[in-house]
């Protein structure tokens, strides 16, 4: 976590504590409209965390703003998205169950030229796009993306845009403008878990409806760091649930809450990765939707399972060996059910020299726990692929340069496209 920000958030903890705030006591304090009186869990430990919770309101939100269009990080403000999915990451040992490697498809390119309306009426503008998810629906590909102040920095929202793909031939949607929803942000804190922003949707086509999960942030005060230690995993003054929204267009959410109980997660629960197939259907997996946690849970790989996509249980499993790279696990990016008894999962980490790297590992989708082999270069795609005319897809950020809010969208490469390093 950058300095900034975890002294950002530490801030915003310790002056509620000393004002005795943490319970719901913020009368004195204006809230946004729409926003929420507390987070919603049916698990007693969520009921137990609410009461330590940092209120959500304008002039924190205000706050938080203010420490964003701060935030500089020279570390992730380097990341270049073919370092990871170009040809040369993959390496000439690629194996053919390996996704990629991936190129630019400039005709595809979203950008954002204008700012939202700011409903919480603080002044909130966004400088950088990233870490978005997209899924096709009645021939209109929908991209919901993460917009921030600053790149990589607190103070998120999501955004939803939509593209016409009902042209015919290698070029379809290609003809077509990305359409940015007036309603946007579509996704933004309303909630105590949601004070320091919403980031990284995620979104899934499952039983009739649609299922956007995506990120809570939040201030840790000192209250609820004891109430729910942890200690195998470093987890400082900001907190993370793994939210869910579900709809029936793509346009209209119903926010649900947290999914996880923080007696589990010890307030670090980051990544929902749900095995996705190629039209960003989540697949059930001996009968049950399964989920692949790698962040927070004090620590330990964990697994989630649901009947539903609504309701999850979780338990330790580990399904990941990073051995043969060494370094360290970042973050499982997503899940990918290729069509031929495969399943994918996409993972960033550390190399042993502790540079960021992506790797790709390959499971049995009947034995989705048992890996099989682990190979160089990814996608990090973080919102899941998809195809798009036949080649797997996904956009992020990352290159966009500065002042520009720019999403890229990456194609499988083709036999036709020029190498790329």
């Amino acid at each position: 976590m950058d300095p900034a920000t975890t002294t950002a958030a530490r801030d915003l903890a310790r002056a509620a504590s000393r004002r005795g705030e943490t319970r719901h006591d913020d009368a004195r304090h204006e809230r946004p409209a729409g926003s929420a009186e507390r987070a919603t869990s049916g698990a007693t430990g969520a009921t137990s965390l609410a009461a330590h919770l940092v209120p959500l309101t304008r002039d924190r939100l205000r706050q938080v703003l203010d420490d964003a269009l701060a935030h500089r990080n020279a570390l992730t403000s380097a990341l270049a998205q073919l370092t990871f999915s170009g040809e040369a990451a993959y390496g000439a040992d690629r194996p053919d169950w390996a996704v990629g490697p991936f190129t630019a498809d400039p005709a595809l390119t979203f950008t954002l030229d204008h700012q939202w309306d700011d409903p919480d009426g603080i002044g909130w503008t966004s400088s950088s796009l990233y870490n978005p998810t997209m899924i096709e629906h009645d021939g209109v590909l929908h991209l919901f993306y993460r917009a921030s102040p600053v790149k990589e920095s607190l103070g998120s929202r999501i955004g939803h845009a939509t593209r016409d793909l009902t042209g015919s031939g290698s070029d379809a949607g290609t003809g077509a403008a990305w359409v940015d929803d007036p309603a946007n942000p579509v996704v933004r804190p309303t909630r105590d878990l949601e004070l320091l922003g919403t980031e990284d949707p995620k979104v899934y086509r499952a039983e009739g409806r649609f299922w956007l999960f995506y990120n809570g942030i939040w201030p840790i005060t000192e209250e609820a760091r004891a109430a729910f230690p942890s200690t195998g995993y470093p987890v400082e003054a900001v907190g993370c649930d793994m939210m869910l929204a579900v709809s029936d267009d793509l346009v209209t959410w119903e926010r649900l809450g947290p999914i996880a109980d923080p007696e589990q997660t010890r307030l670090w629960a980051k990544g929902a990765v749900i095995p996705r197939d190629e039209h960003g259907d989540a697949v059930r997996v001996g009968g049950e939707y399964l989920m692949f946690v790698s962040e927070g849970f004090d620590g330990v790989l964990h697994v989630g399972r649901s009947d539903d996509m609504r309701t999850w249980r979780f338990e330790p499993t580990p399904y990941l060996d990073l051995s043969s790279v060494g370094g360290h696990l970042h973050e499982v990016a997503a899940a990918i059910v290729t069509g031929d008894g495969q399943l994918v999962l996409d993972v960033f980490h550390d190399d042993a020299e502790g540079r960021f790297a992506a790797s790709q590992a390959l499971y049995d989708v009947d034995r989705p726990f048992e890996q099989l082999a682990l190979t160089s270069g990814g996608s990090l795609c973080w919102g899941g692929l998809g195809r798009v005319d036949g080649r797997w897809t996904f956009a992020q950020g990352w290159d966009a340069p500065p002042g520009r809010r720019d999403l890229y969208v990456y194609r499988e490469a083709s036999t036709t496209d020029a190498p790329t390093t």
